[in-house]
């Protein structure tokens, strides 16, 4: 691995918990890492560790096998050979674009200095732009100048703090995949940060989602989504439900009953015996539930969100149960309409459903048994909104 965090606390003087506590992550080099979470989960303060920024209070951190930050030594953030692209891109009002990306490159001479200069614009689309001053140009452009700024001394690891932040919810995804081009382009290491899931799955080789200082699962944008590791990551990432359901073994075959029906032929499902009594939740996304008017259960559309090609339906059951589904455009029904569903699940993910709400991070998939959670609380309510 080219950076390597193990155990890595971080905790700021006179605050009583850690930012980040325990943190164990390792990114190849080439790749694009990005951590995602909500507000004050530590994301932030874990990228200023490993730029040199914020000494460690346990742990490790290693560049290429070196330790750079450990207990009692931290390597200054000039000598890592780290560059940073910022939320608010800080770029020289009073410098050119040229004048802006050249400017870590004072130890080259000149000519190497103006041939690097034309290289990383032209990498990044702005090509011809050098002598523009940074309010003559776009959000867009402003960010890609910070980009090529922070890649012109060719750093071994590239950190961009909410690079998107500032620019058009409708230029941040597309600007997303283009940085990521850009970044492939270069053979760039980067570690980013963000709180757009959007934004981390289309640059993301590898995605960390993180809540109260920790890492609850460090892996691809289809693990997150498919096989959450963490009811946090589950209640995090994407569209659905936890709804109760019961597991039963019958021929070999494990079956689930939830009350949108039964669902067979499922994979990655636990056994039984892993739940007390084979009682559950299972996560439902809204994906998972198809419209179909012929379906034997019916929900009512209490709430809809228009996307485009397709709707966000909140449904409710007869029996008072929450669901969501994704379901074409040109079905457009009413609200208060009750419509037909039906599941179709390839893999199930479980969770323990004596899980208190304020602990359910904490619970693993599969789950213990309900005696053994030391989370339990019998108030519980399963059914809860991602």
């Amino acid at each position: 691995m080219f950076l390597e965090l193990s155990q890595l606390d971080v905790q700021y003087p006179g605050n009583p918990s850690p930012a980040v506590r325990g943190v164990n992550l390792g990114l190849r080099a080439g790749d694009i890492g990005v951590l995602i979470g909500p507000s004050g989960c530590g994301k932030t303060t874990l990228l200023r560790a490993v730029a040199g920024l914020e000494p460690v209070t346990g742990g490790k951190i290693l560049l290429s096998n070196r330790v750079v930050s450990e207990v009692g030594h931290t390597e200054p953030a000039e000598s890592r050979r780290i560059g940073m692209v910022f939320q608010d891109y800080a770029l020289f009002p009073h410098m050119d674009v040229g004048r802006n990306v050249g400017f870590g490159l004072a130890h080259l001479p000149k000519k190497e200095q103006h041939q690097r200069v034309q290289d990383v614009l032209a990498l990044v689309g702005l090509g011809g732009a050098e002598n523009r001053y940074p309010h003559e140009l776009s959000g867009g452009q402003q960010q890609r100048v910070a980009l090529a700024r922070a890649l012109a001394p060719k750093p071994d690891l590239l950190l961009l703090d909410e690079p998107f932040s500032n620019l058009d919810i409708d230029l941040r995804e597309r600007l997303a995949q283009e940085v990521r081009s850009i970044l492939k382009a270069a053979n760039a290491t980067a570690l980013l940060v963000t709180h757009d899931q959007l934004e981390a799955f289309a640059i993301g080789d590898v995605i960390g989602v993180m809540n109260e200082g920790q890492l609850h699962q460090w892996d691809d944008a289809y693990s997150l989504y498919h096989r959450p590791a963490t009811r946090f990551v589950a209640d995090f990432i994407g569209h659905g439900v936890f709804t109760p359901a019961t597991l039963r073994e019958v021929n070999g075959h494990i079956l689930v009953s939830t009350a949108v029906g039964e669902l067979t032929d499922v994979a990655e499902c636990p056994l039984p015996c892993a739940f007390e009594g084979g009682e559950c939740d299972v996560l439902l996304r809204a994906d998972d539930i198809v419209h179909d008017d012929h379906a034997p259960v019916k929900a009512e559309i209490i709430r809809k969100a228009f996307r485009g090609s397709e709707f966000l339906y909140t449904l409710r059951l007869a029996s008072g149960e929450l669901l969501m589904a994704h379901v074409p455009s040109h079905h457009d029904h009413k609200l208060g309409e009750w419509i037909g569903i039906r599941a179709e699940v390839d893999h199930v993910v479980t969770f323990n459903r004596a899980c208190s709400l304020n602990q359910r991070a904490l619970c693993q998939m599969p789950c213990a048994k309900a005696e053994a959670c030391e989370h339990a609380d019998p108030k519980y309510q399963p059914v809860k909104f991602i």
